[in-house]
């Protein structure tokens, strides 16, 4: 990891730079890949699943049969740990729900708001080198809670053309209704134009890598929503001398195991402990099995010394990480002082282990410094607020006269009539 001592403000953006590509460098692929799906449906998705992930498929959909035997695969300890992660999920989100919002503007005025479930979400789930069924949880749980009547669920196939079993059997726990074998590009264009196997839908959830990421956002042009830009994982540890280096130096790794992409920092106002995390890292990342994939996202890496815990804070919030660990005997400062992050971290016993599985919060958060103006994945992601109103004469008298006359001022004559027609009618 590069040690970079107390630099100025005007180095903060170069230093801060995410090791990814710009969305100008992949779009031509990505852009090829849409239009061909949207031509050729399933021919093209075929086409794609086997140039990329090397596996020629008679079926893209999982059957009831893959998924009774996915529950027999997965063993009875890990269903249970899966399970109480998902009633922790679902707790947190439950919580989320907010009642309808009534009030009287003026006398006569009736105004509300409800929230509605997104009718159709398609949910991208990673495969690769990590099937990462713990994001089926943090997608479907809240879908289901928010009642999403179509929750469509795509995933890379392994060589074998299948997908882990503890997808599987997460996805059948939590009510997903279409489980389909496909990645990449290729799912997200059959989702936002929909094939003959897949269902077209209305928003598009889940992370991945850069090449999903762009995809997601060239699916907006299309009338397809998404819940955010949700690139390779990252994550900053701010620490000073009070912190354990062993601890810190466990959160990178965890962060950098994710893919060579991933990025981890450290900011600290204690070179010795900078000095320590750096050995810690060098110690615990030689027995780790996917020590190759961490050793790449280490050499995208930073230990950052700054003088004191204001200037740490500013540094934090021009940066905007995905998730954030706070180690600090002033973390007061830093929880009540952050404005950019996806998920806040805070103590020595918070790993960020913890959100990405089980303590009941959501791991699909923005990244890329999208923390700046996106939240992470509620329950308010799978629903939609609707606003109603119901005027009564008496409510028309009020309002009618205001309502005229701005009409008029914008010169919007019909706008004006609609509301005249009616008070002749009263008067």
């Amino acid at each position: 990891m590069q040690i970079i001592n107390n630099p100025n403000k005007e180095s903060w953006s170069k230093i801060l730079k995410r090791p990814t590509q710009t969305v100008g460098d992949i779009e031509g692929t990505v852009n090829q890949v849409f239009n061909e799906v949207s031509e050729r449906g399933d021919a093209a998705i075929n086409q794609y699943t086997y140039k990329f992930d090397g596996v020629s498929l008679d079926s893209q959909v999982v059957t009831a049969e893959e998924i009774t035997q996915a529950i027999n695969e997965v063993p009875l300890k890990l269903q249970n740990a899966i399970k109480l992660a998902k009633l922790n999920i679902e707790v947190f989100h439950t919580a989320q729900k907010t009642s309808k919002i009534a009030i009287e503007t003026t006398n006569g005025v009736q105004c509300w708001q409800e929230k509605r479930p997104i009718q159709k979400v398609g949910l991208y789930i990673p495969g690769g080198t990590a099937p990462l069924f713990s994001t089926v949880l943090m997608l479907a749980v809240p879908a289901q809670i928010a009642g999403c009547k179509e929750i469509v669920l795509c995933s890379p196939p392994n060589k074998e053309g299948e997908l882990a079993p503890e997808i599987l059997f997460a996805a059948q726990l939590c009510g997903v209704t279409k489980i389909i074998k496909v990645g990449g590009i290729q799912a997200i264009a059959g989702l936002t134009f929909g094939t003959e196997t897949i269902p077209k839908v209305f928003k598009i959830f889940g992370p991945g890598n850069q090449f999903v990421t762009v995809a997601k956002q060239i699916a907006t042009k299309y009338g397809v929503a998404i819940d955010m830009p949700a690139g390779p994982s990252e994550l900053l540890v701010v620490a000073d001398e009070t912190a354990n280096a062993a601890y810190i130096a466990s959160d990178l790794l965890s962060q950098a195991e994710h893919g060579t992409d991933s990025q981890v920092i450290l900011v600290a106002t204690s070179e010795t402990l900078i000095n320590e995390v750096s050995n810690q890292v060098a110690t615990q990342i030689e027995v780790l099995p996917r020590k190759a994939i961490a050793e790449k996202a280490i050499a995208n890496s930073k230990l950052i010394y700054v003088e004191n815990d204001s200037l740490a804070l500013e540094l934090i919030d021009e940066y905007g990480p995905e998730h954030f660990i706070i180690c600090s005997k002033n973390e007061d400062l830093y929880v009540h002082g952050i404005s950019n992050a996806g998920s806040v971290f805070i103590g020595d016993y918070t790993p960020e282990s913890a959100g990405d599985y089980a303590s009941g919060t959501n791991h699909t958060l923005p990244t890329n410094g999208f923390s700046k103006a996106y939240s992470g994945v509620n329950l308010d992601s799978f629903t939609k607020s609707m606003t109603f109103q119901k005027i009564s004469k008496e409510g028309l008298l009020n309002i009618g006269e205001t309502i005229e006359l701005m009409a008029e001022a914008e010169g919007l004559q019909a706008h004006k009539n609609a509301v005249t027609i009616r008070l002749k009618d009263l008067k």
